[in-house]
């Protein structure tokens, strides 16, 4: 499976689980009154929306380079990842202002033991949801998995504090219920501002990480041929990246030899480095000091 029919499965499971998860939260959250529930259910629409956008960014991103994209449609994965990150800012906005008027208008939470079978069910199917998607995204790198896959481990982290205020509130401690909602508004804005950052760096043309340039200029300098490099440049290509630089040879070498040198180079970068979609290199003669 590549990556792209990976992120389809991802976003097709996100959304069959959510939906449910969705619905239970949903009357249970309405029936009890519980805000932190309903906070967790209004997490679980949001998460739906991820998986669309999920879906169809990596449709669309799974493209092939035509005449007008040379590079392909790789960036459409970080556009529909910057939709998602605004629509849970967004969401949870609303999920705190209503949490704060159910707690100025003390509507308090009436407690049930199905409160407690919702909370359990999610979490168990968050963390099933996230260790799969966790694994993906190692294999294929790809930042639709990446946020799909932090959703989920967030879930957990929500649905457990949901649970523990809905075991609070059996002892009259009904604040907790509003805390804990207005808590998980405020997880869901950090996380939102995280995805939004990933996302604009490469629609914004960040250079590469500092390992994987350590990882180039290391085969660049393996090679004796090559006297020294400059403009050394990348460009995000999707979840990979263009790199382009000039390399200085010997000038008394052919012009034959001297372009062997950069297409090997070429080679041996796209091989060991998964990271690097194109290598450019432009080569420049350098005269040598005859001993």
């Amino acid at each position: 499976m590549n990556r792209y029919q990976s992120a389809q499965k991802t976003g097709a499971l996100g959304i069959i689980g959510n939906v449910f998860l969705l619905i239970i939260k949903g009357i249970a959250g309405l029936t009890s009154n519980s805000q932190s529930m309903l906070s967790d259910a209004f997490n679980s629409l949001g998460d739906i929306f991820s998986s669309i956008m999920t879906y169809i960014g990596n449709k669309i991103s799974s493209k092939e380079a035509d005449e007008d994209h040379d590079l392909g449609h790789g960036k459409a994965e970080y556009i529909y990842s910057l939709l998602i990150s605004i629509s849970m800012f967004l969401l949870s906005i609303e999920v705190m202002k209503e949490n704060i008027n159910h707690f100025i208008h003390k509507e308090y939470m009436t407690y049930s033991n199905w409160l407690l079978v919702v909370c359990i069910t999610t979490i168990i199917v968050k963390i099933g949801l996230y260790i799969y998607t966790n694994q993906l995204y190692k294999k294929t790198k790809n930042i639709l998995i990446l946020a799909n896959s932090k959703d989920h481990r967030n879930d957990v982290v929500i649905t457990t504090f949901t649970l523990i205020s809905i075991i609070l509130s059996k002892n009259n401690l009904y604040w907790i219920d509003f805390l804990v909602g207005i808590g998980i508004a405020l997880w869901i804005i950090i996380n939102s501002i995280q995805l939004f950052k990933e996302s604009y760096n490469v629609l914004m043309d960040k250079s590469m990480d500092i390992e994987t340039k350590k990882k180039v200029l290391d085969i660049i300098n393996s090679h004796k041929e090559i006297k020294k490099y400059q403009h050394f440049n990348s460009t995000p290509v999707g979840y990979r990246y263009q790199i382009s630089f000039t390399i200085f040879v010997d000038g008394e070498l052919t012009t034959f030899k001297s372009h062997e040198i950069a297409n090997s180079l070429e080679r041996e970068i796209e091989k060991k480095i998964p990271e690097i979609y194109l290598s450019v290199i432009h080569v420049n003669p350098i005269k040598l000091e005859k001993k």
